[in-house]
């Protein structure tokens, strides 16, 4: 082979070897393939209720799992569900293990760095759980005392910040720390509102005490540079809000009416 030759294979190396990379890097039509698998792998949690649990025939169900059976549906597809939990889910998400997480999470700018979200589809505040007994009435009674959380959630940081002399007990799921606070382990559980009134219900031997200390919007999340799947899940969202399929879905699990409309614009 002549130089010229060898420059030209050497040229057409480097084109296919760039080209690799280059689709390597470029962003995953996710959407086609949940088409052609003809169904959606979802991260969902099974102990956060109302938003994600499991029934009397131990099959999950909650907010966030008929959400996205309502989103499959509108894309024409089933629906696989994964569990996870709140230390569990992003890592899943961005291996590639599920194809998007709906699992209670706060959208918040930490987390941007990492993932994607859809649009807003609930806005919950944080809040203390105690037995009906107790003497706490708020944060302000929080001074030493012992105060369950999820571990790996903003709900954790937010009583650090609110409550700085209490002793904050981090739990791997919202079942263990609501455990502990069923056996007299801890003082408060704290918790994003409808979560605590999930544990709550039909349970005289508890209440919720205080006011809301934080915002918590969620969203669903999707791994970074996939855009189509987020972009056809926020407009399957948009759809259940005008259709009004999403408020019969949010009353079945909260008994009242939205508190905040969803993002309908473009």
């Amino acid at each position: 082979m002549g130089h010229a030759g060898r420059r030209l294979a050497a040229v057409a190396a480097a084109f296919l070897a760039w080209s690799s990379v280059a689709a390597a890097q470029a962003p995953q039509n996710t959407l086609a393939v949940v088409k052609q698998r003809g169904k959606i792998i979802a991260g969902v949690k099974f102990d956060t209720p109302p938003f994600g649990f499991l029934d009397e025939n131990n099959q999950p169900t909650g907010f966030d799992l008929d959400l996205v059976r309502k989103i499959a549906e509108k894309l024409g597809v089933g629906v696989e569900f994964v569990k996870v939990t709140s230390p569990t889910r992003v890592p899943l998400l961005v291996s590639g293990n599920v194809d998007l997480v709906a699992a209670s999470m706060t959208h918040t700018p930490e987390r941007e760095k990492t993932i994607d979200f859809s649009i807003t589809y609930y806005t919950g505040g944080q809040s203390l759980l105690v037995a009906a007994d107790s003497k706490i009435t708020g944060l302000a009674n929080l001074d030493g005392k012992e105060v369950a959380v999820q571990q790996g959630t903003t709900l954790e940081k937010n009583i650090a910040a609110a409550a700085p002399n209490a002793k904050v007990i981090a739990f791997k799921d919202y079942n263990s720390a609501w455990l502990a606070l069923a056996q007299g382990r801890v003082d408060a559980l704290t918790g994003s509102l409808n979560i605590l009134q999930g544990f709550q219900k039909n349970n005289s031997k508890f209440k919720i005490v205080g006011e809301m200390f934080s915002v918590e919007p969620f969203g669903i999340g999707f791994r970074k540079d996939e855009p189509d799947l987020r972009d056809a899940v926020n407009i399957a969202l948009k759809d259940l809000w005008a259709s009004g399929e999403y408020t019969v879905l949010y009353r079945k699990y909260f008994d009242t009416d939205p508190i905040t409309p969803l993002e309908t614009q473009p």
